[in-house]
Formats: structure tokens, C-alpha cells, sequence
């Protein structure tokens, strides 16, 4: 195994691994733990180029230092991404080895799954080191973070709607959504029970049909997602989603959903305001997962009612981001930059 240390400004440790016996290709960024040990789920995806892996992976770090900062879950931001095909390339000794590259590490990073990986996956982590959480709950641990983060991302696009629509009913409101992975499924069943009408897309269409047969709605093709008169667009699949390109299509008042970094640059969030588009930024909204993993970390162990309890807060810290963009008349993206800045100067100012 051959562990090379990558220079990055701003960031703590950037790490690229190669495993020749096992086939292992992946980074691990640590973006700060001034809040306490990172957390960060452990991505698989087959990225085009390694300069593409290591963008997406320090944007994801530098996220997760925001979304734990923001949620107080007392833990700093971490991630990391094994570049691969989750569909073809997963093998045990793939996952040991990432086991094996993540204690390396000796603690400063947890990891847990995420795009492209499972609980099951975290299983395997599991044997070779103990810094992993989201394991099954027979072990003791939190299992799918899932159902957390669109519980979150739920209570969040209330706030939003509430804000933006004057209304927290959502009784014929039309949520464009995007991508229908896990989360997206979850969210979904909240806003079918809550009487939203449903706009579905995936680049899997077998997944967006299946939305659609078990909670209603249209099924759209991934390109015109964009384009849906609704009053919320939600994305749920990858990042970097609104840009230039997309800004102009959309036909909404809310942009709320799952994804992280759904903005290509900070800019694109001043875009959104001008045009009147209510943003609820993705590492607050989308916070569920990691508090819920986080609770697993506490002195007495996970307990699922207290991270329910932790999770139901977002609404709130979605409303409380809302009302400072509005004090500051700054971009909603750039008000929760704000307050995690805040919250990490405290905490920086606690360790001097």
C-alpha cells in the first residue's frame, strides 16, 4: 500500500492511496478538526480523471467542516472517495484496504457510507479499522443514515416553503426532484403523505419509476428536470448542479434537496437571490445523516431518540440561516458560511 500526502491550502491532510493487491484507488481529506475528529462518508464513483476525484473530494471535506459546524455535533469535516465503479469494481479486499488506509489516520477521520457504498460495505471497513460508523444496528451502531438526512431535508424545505410560498401545507406543491437514490426515496414518501405533487428524474429510469409507482407523480428524462414549472426544485443526486447553465432553466421558488454542493460556486447562490430563489444550503438542510451517525460517537453511545431530536433542529437552523441572510442582505449560501466561520473562530478560540 502506497500512502502519498498531497498538498492542499486550507486543508489539513490530503491523502492518496494506491493498493496494487487489492486495486484500491482512493483519497481521504481531513478539512479541519478544530470542532473535534472529522466525519465524512466514504464515496465510490468511477471519476473521469484523478484532478476530477481530488476536487470532489476536498469540496465534499470543506462541507463537512460547515455541516458539522453548523449542526454542533462537536465533530470536524472529513471525507473519502474510492475511484471506481460501484456497480463492477467492489470486492472484500477492496474495502479492507480502504480499512487499512482510513486507520492509518489513527482517528482523526471517521468515515461511514455514502454515494456509491453501503452498510454492508462498512462491514468489511469495519475489520481492519474501528473508525467507522452507520453499522448495522445489531452491532451496536446507527445502520442507514438515510432515513435521518430526508427527515432533514423534509423539516428543512418546510422552513423554506413556509418562508417562500407563505404556507407550510404541501398540498399541491410541486417538488421537481433529482436523482431518487436513497434519501430521495425517503424524502419522497414524507412529501407524498404531506400532499406534494411529484416530479421525478433519474439516470436510472427504472429508479425514478419506481418512485413513481409506489408514491405517484411524473416521471421526467434527467435533462428536462430543470425545465418543470414547481415551486421546489430538489436536488438529490450529485453536485455542482446549479450553474450557469441551469439557473435560467429553473421555474421554481425553492431550491431544497439532499445533494451536497449543489452550488458550481459561491456566486451562483447571489444568482438564486436575484432571482428570487430561496436556497437552503446543502450542508445545513442535508445535516441528518452525519448528526445521526455523529450520536454514534457520544460518551454512552448511539440512541436513536436523541438523534431524532437532533435531527427535528434543523428546521430551525434552516430558518435561523433564512433570517440572517435577510439581517445581512447576503446570499442564503453565504449567511451559513457565516455562521459556521462563527462557530469555528469559538471553537478556535476555546483551543488558544
Amino acid at each position: 500500500m502506497k500512502i502519498t500526502e498531497m498538498p492542499a491550502d486550507g486543508y489539513e491532510v490530503v491523502l492518496q492511496c494506491e493498493d496494487s493487491e487489492s486495486g484500491l484507488r482512493a483519497l481521504i481529506s481531513v478539512h479541519d478538526t478544530t470542532l473535534g475528529p472529522a466525519l465524512g462518508g466514504l464515496r465510490m464513483w468511477p471519476y473521469l480523471s484523478d484532478q476530477e476525484a481530488i476536487t470532489d473530494v476536498n469540496r465534499l471535506s470543506q462541507g463537512m467542516t460547515y455541516k458539522s459546524a453548523v449542526a454542533e455535533t462537536g465533530l470536524g469535516g472529513g471525507k473519502s472517495v474510492i475511484i471506481g465503479n460501484p456497480k463492477t469494481d467492489k470486492s472484500p479486499a477492496l474495502f479492507r484496504a480502504m480499512g487499512r488506509f482510513v486507520d492509518t489516520l489513527k482517528g482523526k477521520y471517521t468515515t461511514a457510507e455514502d454515494v456509491g457504498t453501503t452498510v454492508e460495505d462498512m462491514v468489511i471497513v469495519r475489520e481492519e479499522t474501528k473508525h467507522v460508523t452507520g453499522l448495522p444496528r445489531k452491532m451496536g451502531s446507527s445502520g442507514d443514515p438515510s432515513p435521518f438526512t430526508s427527515l432533514g431535508v423534509f423539516l428543512g424545505m418546510k422552513a423554506c416553503i413556509e418562508k417562500a410560498l407563505g404556507t407550510s401545507d404541501f398540498k399541491g406543491v410541486r417538488v421537481a426532484m433529482q436523482g431518487c437514490g436513497n434519501v430521495a426515496r425517503y424524502l419522497a414518501r414524507h412529501l407524498a403523505e404531506a400532499g406534494a405533487t411529484l416530479i421525478v428524474t433519474d439516470i436510472v429510469s427504472e429508479k425514478a419509476k419506481m418512485v413513481v409507482d409506489q408514491f405517484g407523480g411524473t416521471v421526467v428524462a434527467p435533462e428536462e428536470i430543470y425545465d418543470q414549472d414547481c415551486e421546489v426544485f430538489c436536488p438529490c443526486a450529485l453536485g455542482a448542479i446549479i450553474n450557469d447553465d441551469t439557473i435560467p432553466r429553473l421555474k421554481c421558488k425553492v431550491v431544497a434537496g439532499g445533494a451536497n454542493n449543489q452550488l458550481l460556486t459561491v456566486a451562483h447562490g447571489d444568482r438564486l437571490r436575484g432571482d428570487g430563489i430561496l436556497y437552503a444550503p446543502d450542508f445545513v438542510i442535508n445535516a441528518g445523516g452525519i448528526i445521526n451517525v455523529s450520536v454514534e460517537l457520544e460518551e454512552k453511545g448511539y440512541n436513536e431518540e436523541r438523534a431524532l431530536q437532533k435531527v427535528n433542529n434543523i428546521y430551525n437552523a434552516v430558518r435561523q440561516i433564512v433570517e440572517t441572510a435577510d439581517e445581512e442582505s447576503i446570499a442564503t449560501n453565504r449567511a451559513a458560511i457565516l455562521v459556521a466561520d462563527r462557530k469555528l473562530e469559538e471553537g478556535r478560540k476555546r483551543l488558544s
